[in-house]
């Protein structure tokens, strides 16, 4: 019984941690609590078009596979299509 009685508030409180730990990070999410000031928030923005510029400039990696295919020559070609004779 003693137990339980010493458990039973350990197991309310840190439930209720937990509880409010999930509320503090909806509220970061949100932007409620946002603490950035105006500075960062347009370096932030700079950092970000500089990100997609970049990216903008990288090429397919796709078609670069295609150009530079090492093992072309090893692989057997695919066999062609049957046809259906009706």
């Amino acid at each position: 019984m003693l137990r339980i009685t010493i458990y039973a508030p350990l197991i309310v409180i840190l439930t209720m941690e937990a509880a409010s730990a999930q509320n503090d990070l909806r509220d970061i999410q949100s932007g409620q609590n946002s603490l950035r000031t105006d500075q960062e928030k347009k370096t932030d923005r700079a950092v970000d078009r500089a990100y997609q510029s970049t990216i903008k400039r990288v090429p397919d990696t796709e078609k670069e596979k295609a150009k530079s295919d090492p093992w072309a020559d090893v692989r057997q070609a695919s066999p062609a299509p049957a046809k259906h004779k009706q």
